[in-house]
């Protein structure tokens, strides 16, 4: 560690929260979480996450900076997460809409086509039923809640006081880093929510080893393996503030993808639905904004499980060091 050990209090205890707080202990911080909600997660967006590691897959609509920091992000999570799988992601269409795996294969990096023989030996479930797929073999996926109870176990094993339903402002602290998400849309009026649905299902019948994304024009959903036959099927993106129940417009058009997807799922049960509230700034790009002994991290839009570590350890060389990252550091509050 750089300088001095100090004491940090860490507002908000969802994965960049919980993220922030785990590098700051471990490079010898005394660290304390604030957090709201007075149950782990109640509150937390990422419990509703895919948590798709999608380092090249979300080039399509991502600013750039996921790239950059996506990379630092999934060895962050496979050097300190043993629940994360590193086996690539598979994007299909079908037939009649083979022209929007030609423009996702244009517009993203990091892949190889394959042919069927390649998908089936990669899939078996899908080999026979696409003509073809990209393969994007960098990427990863974990099960969301397990991995934030994880983290929270290791936050608390490193010495991280806890103090839940505890909102309030602190004071004392020498750097408080909020990680509130949209909990902070006072202080940065330019943030905004995005709305994302998911149904998750359990099937003794879907065989999927990895997340495949199934591209369609106007319904394109992703699905990701938890393990032990459950799956989840996402996810809408509604420019809504709105979390809750989803929509039936949004379940069947969730349902009958993943349905065209692999008909196995007709037979799934259903486990669970829910919509959770992304953070995002209207350029949909990631902030650190940095003030006199007070730095907020937000507006991680559909990338929070792959930017929080990377972004984490920004934020620790900045206390230490005042070295800033310049496609993610922002000073002047006009530019919030």
């Amino acid at each position: 560690m750089a300088g001095p050990s100090r004491n940090i209090v860490v507002r908000g205890a969802g994965v960049v929260g919980l993220w922030q707080s785990l590098i700051l202990a471990r490079r010898g911080h005394a660290v304390t979480i604030h957090e709201q909600s007075s149950e782990p997660f109640a509150n937390a967006c990422s419990i509703y996450a895919g948590a798709m590691l999608a380092l090249r897959c979300e080039e399509d609509n991502a600013e750039p900076v996921v790239k950059l920091l996506g990379g630092r992000g999934i060895a962050l999570w496979q050097k300190t997460y043993p629940g994360t799988t590193v086996n690539g992601t598979i994007a299909v269409a079908l037939g009649r809409d083979r022209a929007e795996l030609d423009r996702f294969a244009r517009m993203t990096s990091g892949h190889r086509q394959l042919s069927p023989a390649e998908l089936a030996a990669l899939e078996p479930s899908l080999g026979n039923r696409f003509a073809g797929a990209l393969f994007f073999p960098e990427e990863a996926h974990l099960d969301p809640e397990s991995a934030l109870r994880f983290l929270l176990d290791r936050v608390q094993a490193e010495g991280v006081s806890l103090r839940f339903g505890d909102g309030a402002a602190p004071e004392g602290a020498d750097v408080v880093v909020d990680c509130r998400g949209l909990g902070a849309k006072d202080d940065l009026p330019s943030l905004r929510g995005v709305r994302g649905e998911r149904i998750v299902v359990r099937s003794r019948d879907v065989t999927l080893s990895r997340p495949v994304r199934l591209l369609h024009p106007r319904f394109p959903i992703y699905v990701v393996p938890w393990g032990n036959g459950v799956y989840m099927i996402g996810a809408t993106v509604i420019e809504s503030e709105e979390s809750g129940a989803i929509s039936l417009r949004s379940a069947l058009e969730l349902l009958s993808t993943a349905y065209a997807l692999d008909p196995a799922f007709g037979e799934a049960e259903i486990v669970e639905q829910g919509a959770g509230v992304r953070p995002a700034f209207p350029d949909n790009r990631p902030r650190i904004i940095a003030r006199k002994g007070y730095i907020y991290v937000n507006g991680l839009y559909r990338n929070g499980f792959l930017l929080a570590p990377a972004l984490a350890e920004l934020v620790a060389d900045y206390i230490e060091t005042g070295a800033k990252e310049p496609e993610v550091f922002v000073e002047d509050p006009a530019q919030r």
